[in-house]
């Protein structure tokens, strides 16, 4: 019986030694990391983020394709946090936009330009955007509501875009 016992457990061993062999077949030597922006400190919603508010951490490489974060410092610098972002935590893309160049309820040039015309009235926006961004303002003479893009000094351009 003893005999078979250790036969048992010999074969068993050899079993085992043959799995972890194949097992490390498929475990790469070496992970490929790549590295991120991440907040040095707390960055509350609102806030500009600038240079000095980053630094670059290690990451298991592919991170950015399954969790859409930022890659590159430049892509965050000058935008506004649209959340809280963490110390040493990837940031997202949808967590940072462009800075509000208009606030909701506070009054905003509305300017409609075509073939050499120029009308512009004033509006109140229904929401906060920033440059670039499509927002809904309602005319302050009419009542009617319209859609525009926020332009970089703050006006809103309507009309057929």
């Amino acid at each position: 019986m003893a005999s078979g016992t250790a036969s048992r457990k010999f074969v068993l061993l050899r079993i085992l030694a043959g799995l972890a062999a194949t097992m490390a077949a498929f475990v790469p030597a070496v992970a490929l990391a790549e590295m991120l922006p991440v907040p040095v400190t707390t960055i509350r919603p609102g806030d500009i983020i600038t240079e000095s508010m980053l630094t670059e951490r290690s990451f298991p490489d592919g991170y950015t394709t399954r969790f859409a974060s930022v890659i590159d410092a430049s892509q965050v610098i000058g935008k506004s946090a649209r959340r809280t972002l963490l110390p040493g935590s990837p940031i997202p893309y949808n967590a940072v936009s462009s800075p509000e160049v208009v606030k909701r309820g506070a009054a905003a040039r509305l300017v409609f330009e075509a073939e050499g015309l120029v009308i512009t009235a004033l509006g109140t926006p229904l929401q906060s955007a920033g440059a670039g961004e499509h927002v809904r303002v309602r005319n302050v003479d009419s009542g009617l509501v319209v859609s525009g893009i926020v332009q970089p000094d703050g006006s809103i351009r309507v009309g057929i875009q």
